[in-house]
């Protein structure tokens, strides 16, 4: 009887569990170029996929985005970018990648994407002034992702880019990235779902059993 509650309270647990899946990812350095046309990065290493961890001084690959032509606002006081154009591709670099899905010439695309207007960012990527002290300036980039992962998987997911700069470098659309965290989700329901429905049968038919013999 004991084997039986716990294979249905697995089952039952199952498709909860799939929703919280996903995928943490960060960034560092690199800088970008920013104007009206739009944001664009070069350089940004990342440092985390996954359970996937850096170590000091090295890199797991590279994190590049863009954005589409700025909607509302400003450069200095802050706005929103289109989604229009925009991408957000992440790439393996290394030993650890060499055993995953799309390995080819050195290196693994991990996700290629864009940003999307979503419910939580209906006008387009969101660009911030969080702070101005003197001549130094602090800005965020956020907005929400679609693409799809090194898997073939297509997954959803939300971004918050943080950069440093100068008055006088942002007058020439200059500025270099702080750090970025992304997280990915994977949420498979449907399919989860059934192998829940599944363990309850399995659970259903190993009660039968038990009861009969």
């Amino acid at each position: 009887m004991r084997r039986v509650v716990v294979l249905a309270l697995l089952a039952l647990t199952l498709p909860i569990a799939a929703w919280a899946d996903g995928i943490t990812l960060t960034n560092q350095f690199g800088s970008i170029s920013v104007s009206d046309a739009g944001l664009s990065t070069v350089g940004s290493e990342l440092t985390q996929f996954g359970n996937y961890q850096a170590a000091k001084g090295h890199s797991l690959g590279t994190v590049s985005y863009s954005t589409g032509a700025l909607t509302s606002g400003s450069i200095a006081a802050g706005g929103t970018f289109s989604v229009t154009g925009s991408t957000f591709d992440v790439i393996g670099r290394g030993a650890w990648a060499k055993s995953l899905n799309g390995w080819s010439h050195g290196k693994v695309t991990l996700f290629a994407g864009s940003f999307v207007d979503t419910a939580q960012y209906p006008n387009g990527i969101v660009w911030t002034l969080t702070s101005s002290k003197g001549a130094n300036l602090t800005y965020s980039l956020s907005g929400d992702l679609q693409g799809t992962l090194y898997t073939g998987r297509q997954v959803t997911g939300v971004t918050t880019q943080d950069f440093v700069t100068t008055k006088g470098q942002l007058a020439a659309g200059v500025g270099h990235i702080k750090i970025g965290g992304t997280t990915l989700s994977t949420p498979e329901p449907g399919t989860l779902g059934l192998l829940g429905s599944g363990l309850v049968g399995i659970a259903a038919m190993f009660r039968r059993k038990t009861i009969g013999s």
